[in-house]
């Protein structure tokens, strides 16, 4: 197989859905891939690494910090967190000119539908685990989360 062959193949590889194709012949083995799974893991790569570089900047201000951090943080305690049980994109209502779910102000009981999460065409459906009163709404509608996101603060009382 010669180099004008092997760049015909790389061109209908790019142009097309396949994944990968593995040729043999004369004893040569030619594996040929997109490059859509390298990517993917580059980008993981780099998302882990921005959090090991930032760690040591905001180690300084933190230090600096306790006293308004001590303040926010009694607040912070009389409220319990809907957190996000999955990575998708966040839906605050079924479809357009349907009710939203759960407004800042709404109350809300275990087992409640309070928000929609798509993963992979799926749309499933986030319950309240506490009885009290939407505080605030944290994410915009029909933006991507992450697993453990906060999605709503609730007050129990």
């Amino acid at each position: 197989m010669d180099i004008k062959q092997i760049q015909e193949l790389v061109k209908l590889i790019n142009k097309t859905s396949i994944g990968e194709i593995t040729i043999e012949e004369d004893g040569r083995k030619i594996t040929i891939k997109q490059k859509k799974d390298p990517v993917q893991n580059i980008v993981a790569t780099t998302t882990q690494s921005f959090p090991q570089a930032a760690a040591p900047a905001q180690a300084a201000p933190a230090a600096s910090t306790p006293p308004p951090a001590a303040k926010a943080e009694p607040k912070a305690d009389n409220y319990v967190t809907i957190k996000s049980p999955m990575i998708g994109t966040f839906y605050r209502q079924a479809g357009p000119g349907k009710p939203v779910f759960a407004s800042v102000g709404d109350d809300v009981t275990p087992g409640k539908t309070v928000c929609i999460i798509e993963a992979m065409k799926l749309f499933n459906e986030i319950e309240s685990d506490v009885k009290g009163k939407i505080v605030k709404v944290l994410v915009d509608d029909a933006s991507p989360v992450e697993y453990d996101q906060p999605l709503f603060l609730v007050d129990p009382a």
